[in-house]
C-alpha cells in the first residue's frame, strides 16, 4: 500500500497543473483574487461616495431651508439644462433618459400642512437598481432635519420646553441588551462563510489528482501494468486513496498558512478591526480542531472522487462527472449557513453540513465538544463506508475496463 503511495505521489509531484492546483493556487492566487476583488469594492464603494449627482427639485420653495440644503451639498449638483421638470413623469423621463441623476418632488408646503393636522409626503425619483447607492439615504437625512426643526419649533409654539421633546414623542426606549459577546456576534457573521473557503479547496485537492490516479492510468495504458504487479486490489486502492487523502489535507492547510500569513500582512498595513477581532480569539486548539474535522470530510471527498474516476473511460469523462460533484458540495453548506439552523444532535449527522456549522462555532466560541465527537463519528463512519465501495468497485473487472 505504501509502495504505490510512494509511487503516486512521486507522479503527482512531477506533474506541473497538480502543483499549480495543490500548492501555487492557495498560496498566492486565491489570496490575490480575494485582494483584488476586495480593491474593486472597496474603490467601487468610494466612487459612489464621492460622486456628485444632478438633481432637479420641483417646488423647492415649499421648503426653503430644506432646498439650500440640498443645493450646498458636496454630493449634489443642481440641474443647469434647458429641459424644465414640472411633474413626477418629468422627473422619471430625465431620470431614465440620464439627464438628472434625481429628482425631488415636494407636493406641498411641510410647515402649512403641519398646521392643518396633516403630513406632507415628499417623493425621491431615482434609479435604485444600483448595487451601491447613497441618493436616497442622504436625501431623506436632510429631509428628516427640516422635519425636526418643524417638529421642535410646532412642540415650542405649544408651550412644551425643549428639554421635554424627546420623553414626548418617545415615551418608551426599548434597549437591547446583547448576552453575546463581540467574538460571538462577529464569527456569527463571518463563521459561516469560512466553510466557502476551506470545504471546496479540500474537495479540489482531492477532485484533480484523483482523476490521473484513475482515468488518467486508463488512458496511459499504466493501469493494467499496475494491475500485474504482485499487490492486492485491496492495496492499490489503499495507496491511491491515501495519496488523495495527502494532498487533499495538503492543499488545506497550505490554504490555512497562506491566508493567516496574508491576514497578518494585511493586518500590519490596515486596521482590519473586524478580522482582528473574529480571528485574533481563536486558539490554536480551535484551529486544530478545524484540522481535524476536515480530515473526514477530506477522505469522503478521496473515496468519491476515486470512485468517479475509476469508473470513468478517459480523463475528459472524469472532468465531467467531477463537475456535479463540486456544485452538489455547495448545498450542504448553503443550508449551514441558512436563519435558524444550528448545529444540533440531529444536524450533526448531515455531511457536510455538520462540519460547517462546527467551523461557525468553533470561531464563535461557543462550539459544543460534544457535538464535535459525534460529527467526527458520523463522517469518519461515512468516510469508511464510501472507501469500502471504492474497494469493491475497483475489484470489479466491468468497472476497470468499461
Amino acid at each position: 500500500m505504501f509502495e504505490v503511495f510512494k509511487k503516486e505521489l512521486t507522479e503527482l509531484l512531477r506533474d506541473k497543473k497538480t502543483l499549480l492546483f495543490v500548492v501555487a493556487l492557495p498560496v498566492a492566487v486565491f489570496p490575490l483574487l480575494f485582494a483584488v476583488m476586495a480593491f474593486i469594492s472597496s474603490q467601487a464603494a468610494l466612487d459612489a461616495e464621492q460622486k456628485v449627482h444632478t438633481y432637479a427639485i420641483i417646488n423647492g420653495d415649499y421648503a426653503p431651508e430644506f432646498t439650500e440644503k440640498v443645493f450646498y451639498h458636496k454630493s449634489f449638483e443642481l440641474y443647469k439644462g434647458a429641459k424644465t421638470f414640472n411633474s413626477i413623469e418629468e422627473l422619471k423621463e430625465g431620470v431614465i433618459a440620464g439627464d438628472i441623476d434625481m429628482g425631488i418632488y415636494l407636493p406641498t408646503n411641510a410647515k402649512q400642512a403641519l398646521n392643518d393636522a396633516q403630513q406632507s409626503k415628499w417623493e425621491v425619483v431615482f434609479n435604485d437598481a444600483k448595487s451601491i447607492n447613497f441618493l436616497f439615504q442622504r436625501v431623506k437625512e436632510l429631509a428628516k432635519e427640516y422635519s425636526d426643526a418643524l417638529q421642535t419649533e410646532k412642540l415650542i409654539s405649544f408651550g412644551i420646553e425643549k428639554e421635554a421633546h424627546l420623553a414626548l414623542l418617545t415615551p418608551i426606549e426599548v434597549v437591547k441588551v446583547d448576552t453575546a459577546d463581540k467574538r460571538e456576534n462577529l464569527g456569527e457573521k463571518l463563521g459561516g462563510f469560512l466553510p466557502y473557503l476551506l470545504i471546496p479547496i479540500v474537495l479540489m485537492g482531492a477532485t484533480y489528482p484523483a482523476i490521473d490516479l484513475g482515468a488518467g492510468e486508463k488512458e496511459r495504458g499504466t493501469l493494467e501494468t499496475l494491475l500485474l504487479t504482485p499487490i492486492t486490489r485491496t492495496e492499490l486502492v489503499l495507496g491511491k486513496f491515501i495519496t488523495l487523502l495527502t494532498t487533499s489535507i495538503a492543499s488545506t492547510t497550505i490554504t490555512v498558512l497562506s491566508m493567516g500569513g496574508w491576514i497578518a500582512v494585511a493586518l500590519a498595513f490596515a486596521d482590519l478591526e473586524v478580522i482582528k477581532t473574529a480571528f485574533s480569539s481563536l486558539a490554536i486548539s480551535d484551529l486544530l480542531m478545524i484540522f481535524v474535522l476536515l480530515l473526514p470530510i477530506a477522505a469522503i471527498f478521496s473515496a468519491l472522487a476515486l470512485a468517479i474516476s475509476i469508473y470513468a473511460r478517459t480523463f475528459k469523462e472524469a472532468q465531467n462527472y467531477m463537475a456535479p460533484l463540486s456544485m452538489g458540495v455547495f448545498f450542504p453548506i448553503i443550508v449551514s449557513i441558512m436563519p435558524n439552523v444550528e448545529l444540533t444532535a440531529k444536524t450533526a449527522f448531515i455531511p457536510v453540513t455538520n462540519v460547517a456549522l462546527a467551523i461557525k462555532e468553533i470561531v464563535k466560541g461557543t462550539v459544543d465538544y460534544t457535538l464535535v465527537g459525534l460529527i467526527f463519528l458520523a463522517t469518519a463512519i461515512i468516510a469508511g463506508a464510501l472507501l469500502a465501495f471504492c474497494v469493491k468497485w475497483f475489484n470489479r473487472e466491468d468497472v476497470l475496463f468499461r
